[in-house]
């Protein structure tokens, strides 16, 4: 029997919009720039409820994290390293620099923001 790897590893996590606008109020300047790159942060604070979408973009980076690691148990990613940007029909699109695709699905309501992600290597 032949062992092969998934073509797809996957990632979810789960966030409280409390704890993250907890961090922003307490540590705003500390957090959002070891955590966000300078364009998600421009894109969080033009909405009307910031910490929502700071949320959401938090829950898709751990998500895309634990989704590489399960490829890569070995890899060393900053969350930084990872930036979540938006096409203008709203779909969430993935910048790392990585030879991987990596997809990002995120939704929210006022108390929790869920990402789901999917990574494989570039075909």
């Amino acid at each position: 029997m032949t062992s092969t790897k998934p073509d797809w590893f996957i990632g979810t996590d789960i966030v409280s919009v409390l704890r993250i606008s907890n961090l922003l109020q307490k540590e705003s300047d500390s957090f959002t720039s070891r955590v966000f790159t300078e364009t998600e942060i421009a894109y969080c604070i033009d909405r009307k409820n910031p910490s929502i979408h700071f949320a959401g973009r938090f829950a898709a980076k751990e998500a895309l994290k634990k989704a590489i690691l399960s490829q890569n148990p070995d890899a060393i990613i900053p969350l930084k390293s990872l930036s979540i940007e938006r096409l203008e029909s709203g779909e969430p699109t993935v910048e790392y620099d990585a030879p991987l695709d990596c997809k990002v699905s995120i939704s929210h309501t006022e108390e929790f923001a869920i990402a789901f992600a999917l990574v494989r290597p570039k075909q």
